[in-house]
């Protein structure tokens, strides 16, 4: 559904001037204008989501408390579930009926134009059949080869090459950051459904105020990656179980300029990939525990705000999610009360993680490290590895039939 004119549905309790009011006779009239039009602007989203959830809440829809943009109603009927995104929404649900009632009584209040059946969404391609849903973000990744210029066949089978490293002392100064900066951002959002280029993008994305020539040269391997397999994406089967599995990961000290590591997870439900992490820690960690557990910390914190977001779409968990991670003796700190010196300097987060340990929230399980998925978010590797770890990720090319 796409809402016509969304932000001039708003109520805005602000009193816009169209005069200068007391005290601004100074300012030429065109500058008061221009200045409250802009705080207008400004507010008109805030005031648009305000007036539409006002409205959805008098049919018994409920906002989510771990998402302010889902509204859910649950009726002996079945579940319907919106989701608002500016001026756009997704309906969907089991009750038909209830979806059905929803959109007749939306259509009164706003100006709306019902799009149909979801095919494509803010650049992302949707595909279904009875086994479920594909999605892929196959036009946007063409539009992004065109745009970097790369009208040649050459390709490449990983998005950066085995152990490679970059500071920003690396090549020469670009005389024109405008294409790399553009490019960066588009491969950022590409990562929607494409985590086998987050790594790496996480990199570059880390040069965006004074990109080089060899950062450049990065940014052109990936798109050609992207290039050899533009079909990649996800497919969501209808059959899969709604148990929630967590896989989480760090490498110590990865960044050769400041030393810091990166924080990789990401989560299943069933055998649908629905979120995945990769980036760099905001301190320095003074020994690869340090690193190691507040990536755990980290996975925990999205842990538990999936359950949360899950339990308010009816999915409840009644026993502890898997956590898989690699290193034991992080898991023996989880376990174990007793704090050394390893873990002064994270000790909030040992109690954090070793309190939902003893809820039953978390399990943490151990797995050998050329079983750790998440490796694939923490550093480069080689082909063979590369294609490994992207089929632990459940990717696809094609629509299952």
């Amino acid at each position: 559904m796409d809402v016509k004119n969304a932000f001039l549905n708003g109520d805005l309790s602000e009193e816009i001037y169209m005069q200068p009011p007391p005290g601004y006779d100074h300012l030429p009239n065109q500058v008061c204008r221009l200045r409250k039009a802009l705080y207008g602007l400004k507010q008109a989203p805030r005031a648009w989501f305000s007036k539409f959830s006002s409205i959805v809440c008098q049919i018994d829809f409920q906002s989510s408390t771990y998402d302010h943009a889902l509204f859910i109603r649950k009726t002996t009927q079945g579940c319907v579930l919106l989701f608002l995104y500016v001026d756009d929404m997704i309906i969907t649900g089991d009750d038909l009926q209830g979806i059905s009632t929803l959109k007749i009584f939306l259509s009164k209040q706003f100006e709306m134009k019902d799009l149909g059946r979801l095919t494509y969404f803010l650049g992302i391609e949707v595909s279904s059949n009875q086994s479920g849903y594909y999605l892929s973000q196959a036009k946007y990744a063409t539009d992004l080869v065109s745009r970097a210029g790369l009208t040649g066949t050459k390709t490449v089978n990983t998005p950066i090459e085995p152990n490679a490293h970059f500071s920003t002392t690396d090549g020469t100064p670009l005389s024109d950051c405008t294409l790399y900066r553009q490019l960066v951002g588009s491969l950022v959002y590409l990562i929607v459904t494409r985590p086998d280029i987050a790594y790496v993008v996480h990199i570059v994305s880390q040069f965006m105020y004074a990109p080089r020539t060899t950062h450049y040269v990065v940014v052109l391997r990936i798109i050609r990656y992207v290039k050899g397999n533009l079909f990649h994406g996800f497919h969501y089967s209808s059959s899969s179980s709604l148990y929630l599995i967590a896989y989480s990961d760090a490498d110590w000290a990865g960044d050769p300029t400041d030393r810091r590591s990166t924080t990789s997870y990401f989560f299943f439900l069933g055998d649908s990939l629905i979120s995945w992490h990769s980036k760099k820690q905001t301190v320095v960690s003074r020994s690869s525990t340090e690193a190691e557990y507040r990536a755990l910390a980290d996975t925990t914190s999205e842990l538990l705000w999936l359950r949360w977001l899950l339990h308010d779409m009816g999915i409840t968990h009644s026993s502890a999610t898997p956590l898989h991670y690699d290193n034991r003796s992080v898991i023996q700190i989880a376990h174990n009360d007793v704090f050394h010196e390893r873990t002064e300097h994270i000790e909030t987060d040992c109690h954090f993680i070793r309190h939902h340990v003893l809820e039953d929230t978390v399990r943490l399980i151990p797995v050998p490290s050329q079983d750790q998925s998440a490796d694939i978010f923490t550093k480069a590797h080689s082909p063979l590895r590369f294609r490994a770890l992207i089929g632990k990720l459940q990717m696809t090319d094609t629509l299952p039939s």
